[in-house]
């Protein structure tokens, strides 16, 4: 699995951010090598979920699409993904009310490129892990959190960290924004 320091893996993706379907579907690509980045210099949130129309995914999606605009004014881009078709993933934002709002694209890694890339296709489920990858606008990841297939994770958690790292100081235990950092 790809971790801290690493560089995050380049790709080009089909996302859903709409219910519409003559205006879903958008290529989403990352290949800095090719200086295409459809979101460049922006931090990212790129975290991955199991499988559509599930129990646990909507309630993690639908709380990084709550705190999207906060993650927005600290110049993130939130990207959600999963292994399903970008075909599926409009008939579940269509299909589940909350999900049909959403802020954010929804990734489709069919061939799990992505996914296998960064080493977080669960072996016996053949799906992705609950991943998050928090990337720099270098493309250098400098967070990672991966949890089981049935614990759901905390988007306040990640905002709280791009904090800390935006920052560039020595930030303690449980640190917020707007608390002192540690001077040495």
């Amino acid at each position: 699995m790809l971790t801290v320091g690493d560089k995050f893996p380049e790709f080009e993706l089909v996302g859903v951010d709409t219910n519409d379907l003559s205006t879903a579907f958008k290529d989403i690509v990352y290949k800095p090598s090719e200086k295409k980045d459809t979101y460049a210099g922006k931090w990212k949130v790129v975290f991955f979920w199991p499988k559509d129309f599930t129990f646990v995914c909507p309630t993690e999606i639908v709380e990084f699409g709550n705190l999207n605009g906060d993650f927005a004014d600290r110049d993130v881009q939130v990207l959600g993904a999963s292994i399903d078709s970008e075909f599926v993933h409009l008939a579940w934002r269509n299909d589940h009310e909350d999900l049909g709002k959403l802020p954010f694209p929804m990734l489709a890694d069919v061939k799990r490129d992505l996914s296998e890339a960064l080493g977080i296709l669960d072996r016996d489920a053949g799906v992705t892990l609950r991943a998050t990858f928090v990337v720099d606008p270098n493309g250098v990841i400098q967070h990672v959190s991966v949890n089981n297939l049935n614990v759901g994770r905390n988007p306040a958690e990640t905002l709280r960290l791009i904090d800390a790292l935006q920052t560039d100081e020595l930030c303690p235990c449980n640190w917020e924004q707007g608390e002192e950092v540690i001077k040495v």
